[in-house]
């Protein structure tokens, strides 16, 4: 069987190793010098100010919805238009707290949202916010996106679990809007096991994150920062100051085994990155060239392309299901990410009023004739070609 992921993380025998050591010799697992360094170290990779260290992706994404929310970006009824084809996690923290999650159709041949389609989307409704996914590694013309956005006045930030390392017209992915989120857990371009962050260049929304992320207090902010909230609020004794919360939050913090691992892994991330977009070269070049059963996929668009996962996108269902059944015990595959969230059980209990917003849409085809199968830096030929002899 060719799984979707063979190790943990990159270089696993060495890094275990290393990571076994220092839970020996380490006298703090929770968050510590190992958190904050890789907040240092992950920022100046992405190229943005400020990064917020989280648990996993999956914290990233609401807290960076609550942050907004405290600091009034966005308020309780608004509406907020997200990529229709991602991850639950992406849709249930705009639902849980309030607002109305309203879906963006993708387009076919990128399976990401674009100007054509937010454009769309604000015939009908009046966003305040964007949240969008840039899906499996690529990006259609977000650039236009993040122009539409600000002449509108609408925050738009980026999910960027799953394109890490990305680069579209100069500027990697997760740089076009007001923030982005990012996933190390397990199987991603980059693991800490379980972890995310939250990078962005407003500091002001950076500090609210990090109270966020620790019940809403303030331990976790640098000195200065901890001085103006505590003048602020009139918080003048250390005593009553560790445990004075100024807004809402949760316990969103990463380990210290996990700021470890994410240090040791990010001077892999260039050779990672690399290996998935030749992977990923190589097997669509054999796969798509000549072919009339799948809808064809561009990134000739892309300066570098990060693919975290190979999708196909059938152009009947009946060759879907057949590709199911050939795949069986050969090669692991699931659905491209969660599908139309639209088509989830918990969107129609909860937001109903927007299904028929995607009444034939491309998200709603990718959903029912798509799949996908792994891409990692640890494919060998053998299996790369076993890939290819079953999809071609």
């Amino acid at each position: 069987m060719i799984k979707l992921i063979k190790s943990s993380f990159y270089n696993e025998t060495q890094t275990s190793k290393e990571l076994a050591d220092f839970i020996v010799g380490s006298t703090q697992l929770s968050f510590g010098p190992q958190c904050e360094k890789f907040e240092s170290k992950f920022s100046e990779y992405q190229e943005r100010l400020e990064c917020v260290f989280l648990n996993s992706g999956s914290s990233a994404n609401l807290a960076i919805i609550q942050a907004m929310m405290n600091l009034g970006y966005i308020q309780k009824g608004d509406k907020v238009g997200f990529s229709a084809l991602t991850w639950s996690t992406n849709v249930m923290p705009l639902i849980e707290l309030g607002l109305e999650a309203v879906p963006i159709d993708v387009e076919l041949d990128t399976l990401n949202a674009s100007s054509k389609m937010l454009t769309k989307t604000l015939g009908k409704h009046d966003l305040k916010m964007v949240f969008l996914t840039n899906l499996l590694g690529w990006a259609d013309d977000i650039d236009k996106i993040a122009d539409l956005c600000k002449s509108k006045g609408i925050h738009m930030v980026e999910d960027n679990c799953e394109s890490l390392g990305t680069v579209y017209k100069g500027k990697k992915l997760g740089n076009y809007g007001l923030a982005s989120t990012f996933s190390f857990y397990v199987g991603h371009h980059m693991s800490t096991i379980e972890g995310g962050a939250i990078c962005t260049d407003d500091h002001k929304l950076a500090t609210m994150i990090r109270l966020v992320r620790a019940h809403g207090w303030d331990r976790n902010l640098q000195i200065k920062e901890q001085e103006n909230i505590r003048k602020e609020y009139r918080v003048n004794s250390t005593f009553y100051s560790r445990y004075t919360f100024y807004d809402l939050g949760y316990n969103l913090r990463p380990t210290e085994m996990a700021g470890f691992l994410g240090n040791g892994q990010l001077q892999y991330l260039s050779e990672i990155i690399a290996k998935r977009e030749s992977n990923y070269k190589r097997i669509a070049s054999a796969i798509f060239r000549g072919s009339d059963k799948y809808y064809p996929l561009k990134i000739d668009h892309l300066d570098t392309f990060s693919n975290f996962a190979v999708p196909i996108i059938c152009k009947k269902v009946e060759t879907r299901d057949e590709l199911v059944n050939k795949c069986a015990d050969t090669i692991e595959i699931r659905p491209v990410v969660g599908g139309d969230m639209t088509e989830q059980p918990f969107y129609k209990k909860y937001m109903q009023q927007y299904v028929e917003d995607m009444d034939g849409s491309n998200a709603s085809l990718v959903h029912r004739q798509g799949l996908y199968f792994g891409n990692n830096p640890e494919l060998n030929d053998k299996e790369i070609e076993a890939i290819i002899d079953i999809f071609k």
